[in-house]
């Protein structure tokens, strides 16, 4: 029988987060192999124009944005399984419907399906319920993990399955990878109940809150913002190494393998330092200047290969800085209670900036050609500074869920209790769940007297 308070993973922990890892990566990599690629193949589509090409870019992040939370909660109420297999057979429709299209619009209505399958906040939830509390973190963080490796691997491979067979059989690639994360899901261990977890799901009493907290808010802009200049970056980067590096399209993964790379380790040590000496507030400014110093580069020497390649290597340092660091700011400071709901607005922003950057890259591609695209982007970086300029440093804490006793449940002074307990900076009691949601700095907090507290 396996300890609860065991501080490895079971092998039932184990395949429950690998397999939902796996589901997450095959269908961010349906998401994402188009990116790329979509931009230079899609013109050949009828009726495609550089708007268009934009809006079939962005359109799955507007459907997704709009769905995301209501999923989300129509699982609490249906049960997880229900939603993921919805989710993931609309996404496999909207890629085949993608694949059979000869006209733009149909490639359009496609990605817009797909991104109908809003499934994260279900995946989220069934994690939870699969996952005990100590281990819930690290399966949060292998799943963050296969979202940036799905990233990675889909603008390699995007550009090699296009070169092989097509836009239509990148399309119908995705479709086969949603079936497969469909039989991934039907081979989970099965959860013996749905655990009402405010860490890892929206609570609609904790939306208002999140929603006028100043920070958080900035926060939800500053990934808006940072998946609308990726969107609009890739209506015209792809177009920039054809037209003016003269670079073959089928030969574009080798610029976004070395880009991707050299970002990816060229990022870790801010990271470091900002975690280390509690610098996360200046490290997102460091990183949202390097993005604006990236676009105007593209604006004023993006004319040459290297050049090209060179900005985009400056580019990706920058973006996978942010992409890393700015989650462990809304659990940084989300209240206590509130993370769910805060990631669940924070997706939303996320998918919305993504379908936003899509539709005004390719606008502004048509209106002004690629030096429109990258000075829309760095007025947007602009503002984006001037939104985080203003941000509080983060409280660098973390957010603890522990059950409670029926002895400890009695006790109304409970939460005024755990704060003053060293090291707890927020705490909320939840009743109707038996728990208790603390907000701790692990370098000064006293366990014991927290664990005699819940006990």
């Amino acid at each position: 029988m396996q300890d609860p308070y065991s501080e490895r993973m079971s092998a039932r922990e184990t395949r429950a987060a690998s397999g939902l890892a796996l589901v997450f990566a095959f269908r961010m990599l349906g998401m994402f192999m188009v990116l790329p690629v979509l931009a230079t193949y899609g013109m050949e589509l009828q009726g495609a124009t550089p708007a268009l090409i934009g809006l079939a870019i962005g359109a799955y992040g507007l459907t997704q944005a709009l769905l995301q939370i209501p999923f989300g909660m129509l699982s609490d109420r249906i049960g997880r399984l229900p939603v993921i297999y919805f989710g993931l057979l609309i996404f496999a429709a909207g890629a085949v419907l993608a694949a059979s299209a000869d006209s733009i619009w149909g490639v359009i209505a496609g990605r817009i399906m797909q991104g109908a399958g809003a499934i994260s906040a279900a995946v989220m939830a069934l994690l939870s319920d699969l996952t005990r509390e100590q281990h819930r973190t690290k399966a949060m963080a292998l799943i963050g993990m296969s979202i940036g490796v799905s990233f990675a691997v889909a603008m390699i491979v995007g550009p090699l399955l296009t070169r092989a067979f097509g836009l239509s059989g990148l399309f119908w690639a995705t479709a086969g990878m949603a079936l497969m994360g469909m039989l991934v899901v039907a081979v989970l261990p099965r959860a013996h109940h749905h655990l009402r977890h405010r860490e890892s799901g929206v609570a609609k009493q904790a939306l208002g809150a999140t929603l006028r907290h100043s920070d958080l808010l900035r926060l939800d802009f500053s990934i808006l913002a940072l998946h609308a200049i990726l969107m609009a970056s890739f209506v015209a980067l792809p177009l920039a190494l054809v037209g003016e590096a003269s670079l073959p399209r089928e030969e574009h993964w080798w610029v976004y393998l070395t880009a991707l790379v050299v970002g990816f380790f060229g990022m870790v040590p801010f990271i470091i330092y900002g975690e280390k000496k509690r610098q996360m507030k200046r490290v997102v400014l460091g990183a949202v200047a390097v993005l604006l110093f990236a676009e105007l580069f593209f604006w004023w020497f993006g004319s040459g290969l290297w050049p090209l390649v060179g900005g985009m290597v400056i580019f990706f340092v920058a973006f996978n800085l942010l992409e890393a660091s700015l989650p462990s700011l809304i659990s940084k400071v989300a209240p206590a209670g509130g993370k769910g709901t805060a990631m669940g607005v924070y997706s939303t922003s996320q998918f919305l900036g993504a379908g936003v950057g899509g539709v005004l890259g390719g606008w502004f591609y048509q209106q002004g050609g690629l030096a429109l695209v990258f000075a829309g982007c760095a007025v947007l970086c602009v503002l984006w500074l001037m939104a985080v300029w203003r941000m509080n440093e983060p409280p660098y804490v973390t957010g603890l869920r522990l059950p409670l006793s029926a002895e400890a449940l009695l006790d109304p002074a409970l939460a005024e209790q755990m704060l003053a307990v060293p090291g707890v900076s927020d705490a909320v009691v939840i009743a109707e769940e038996a728990a208790a949601y603390v907000k701790v700095d692990m370098q000064v907090l006293d366990r014991p007297a927290l664990d005699r507290l819940v006990a």
